[in-house]
């Protein structure tokens, strides 16, 4: 059975990626992988691990995709200047059924919800997106 843990991990680090920059909306931020992903122990030869790559990754895909803009990557580090898309802030203030926003079911799903909650908010975000 294929192994989907990269998978939950990059809803996780999307998530908390989205939230960091709402949360400072509309300055834009330095967000630093380590904030998003955790400490990292780089090896031997200073590379990064691979849980540290997949968030620098996820905000590479986020930016490439439309949810937010950044000026640079400070080298595997952080991104400099991040902010959401227009798009993105759209996405995030929306309410939903409940008359919670979005951002609101995020922030609860980063601090308590399972990888499978996580893994259907960011699913059901990705929708919207597309549609917005």
């Amino acid at each position: 059975m294929l192994d989907d843990l990269h998978i939950h991990d990059f809803y996780r680090n999307a998530g908390r990626i989205l939230l960091a920059l709402f949360n400072q909306f509309p300055t834009p931020a330095t967000v630093y992988v380590e904030d998003i992903s955790g400490p990292d122990t780089p090896d031997e030869y200073g590379l990064h691990s691979p849980r540290h790559l997949a968030c620098l990754g996820a905000m590479t895909w986020l930016k490439q995709s439309g949810y937010i803009h950044f000026s640079q990557l400070v080298r595997q580090e952080a991104i400099e200047e991040a902010v959401l898309t227009h798009k993105g802030f759209l996405l995030l203030i929306n309410k939903v059924e409940s008359g919670e926003s979005n951002a609101q079911l995020l922030d609860e799903a980063v601090r308590h919800g399972s990888s499978m909650e996580m893994q259907a908010l960011m699913e059901r975000l990705m929708r919207a997106f597309s549609t917005l």
